[in-house]
């Protein structure tokens, strides 16, 4: 029997140990697996290749009593959220969630891509697949709708991952980088995005790549590949990209890029959505992109060599991205009243400092006080029911 959605997390996280999944990877690499490791003070944190320790305190604090969480604590085995899928069964019943999307845990692909050595790191991104896949979301694929994870390594990689990904029946594929692995689009991503369409592939970025920025470098490389290169000196300034998202917030500068790199003029099936990033900036940003094209799409042209969109940036946005948040009740409201509810979904961001679980009803009730039934189920299930291809 179908389930009825009434309320989806879009944005929830499998914090757990990676022993879970470490057998599927092949027994020669295993030992280069990131793993769990306790530290003097009793917290857990991650250890893996090239990657300074992880410690993840923060990322297990739902249901704990406030004045007791703490980023240098927590122990996997006594935090909410990283227990088997039976136990996150449970926990989304306390919780009055009918279904949760499934992140990664927030030391997963960046942590991993420490492994420099292509094949091993591959290898661990496959273990983590096959797990979510052929046990975890398994045990109630309507409930647990697990995300794979895609490997930096290349257009081709990522197109087979995400094929694999498919026929574990997972409900979509999340990149932390452009498909190709750089800090920009360039044509060969183009593939990618057209499997994605074809495959009928969920495509997702949780907050931005290369998250999070602060732990593993962040953005690096250029914003864009020009047509025309800019004057000697003159590189810095003429760097538009970063202009036409500076009102945004955190994935919008991905959306910018993707909107001047033409990806979703040649695709205008491929719909993405960016996890956590909030709501009440988004339509500011939109105003002031469509306000800064007005006025730079003359100097873009003739000193970048960018032609003129088709569109308004802000139209391309509003039609192929999707938004992730919270508990953030101006950003409904403001949402609801200058753009509408169909771009936005709500998240519960469960087991992290962010989560108000096991109250995400009450949060809900705030966020939503003078929503109208319609466009409130829109922003806690209907999107993601559309988006997911759920139900």
């Amino acid at each position: 029997m179908a389930t009825t959605y009434r309320y989806i997390s879009a944005d929830s996280h499998l914090e757990i140990p990676a022993e879970r999944w470490a057998g599927y990877i092949p027994a020669e690499y295993r030992d280069r697996a990131p793993r769990l490791v306790r530290l003097p003070n009793g917290a857990d944190a991650w250890l893996a290749e090239g990657r300074p320790l992880h410690i993840n305190g923060l990322n297990l604090s739902a249901g704990k009593p406030r004045e007791t969480i703490s980023p240098i604590g927590g122990q996997y085995n006594a935090s909410a959220g990283t227990g088997p899928p039976e136990q996150r069964l449970a926990e989304q019943n306390q919780d009055g969630i009918d279904a949760e999307v499934l992140f990664t845990g927030v030391a997963g692909p960046g942590l991993w891509r420490g492994i420099r050595e292509d094949r091993v790191y591959k290898a661990v991104v496959r273990a983590y697949n096959d797990y979510l896949g052929r046990e975890y979301c398994a045990v109630a694929p309507d409930r647990l709708i697990g995300l794979g994870v895609l490997p930096e390594t290349g257009v081709e990689d990522a197109i087979a991952e995400m094929a694999h990904c498919k026929e574990l029946g997972l409900g979509g594929v999340t990149l932390n980088a452009f498909p190709h692995g750089k800090s920009h689009p360039v044509p060969e991503d183009d593939r990618f995005w057209s499997a994605a369409v074809e495959m009928g592939m969920p495509v997702t970025v949780h907050v931005e790549f290369g998250f999070p920025a602060n732990n593993y470098g962040g953005r690096t490389g250029p914003s864009f590949a020009y047509p025309q290169q800019p004057e000697e000196g003159m590189a810095g300034p003429m760097d538009v990209i970063p202009r036409f998202a500076k009102y945004g917030f955190r994935a919008a500068f991905h959306a910018v890029q993707m909107v001047w790199a033409g990806v979703f003029d040649r695709h205008p099936d491929l719909r993405i959505f960016f996890a956590e990033t909030q709501i009440g900036w988004l339509p500011n940003f939109l105003e002031q992109m469509d306000s800064t094209y007005a006025r730079s799409r003359y100097w873009v042209h003739r000193h970048l060599g960018l032609e003129p969109l088709h569109r308004k940036p802000s139209e391309y946005v509003l039609e192929h991205c999707y938004w992730g948040f919270q508990y953030n009740p101006m950003g409904v409201r403001t949402v609801v009243r200058e753009m509408g509810p169909d771009r936005v979904m709500w998240a519960n961001d469960f087991p992290h400092l962010e989560s108000d679980w096991p109250n995400s009803m009450a949060v809900i009730e705030e966020s939503f006080a003078d929503v109208p039934g319609e466009a409130r189920h829109r922003m806690v299930a209907g999107n993601a029911i559309d988006f997911f291809h759920l139900g």
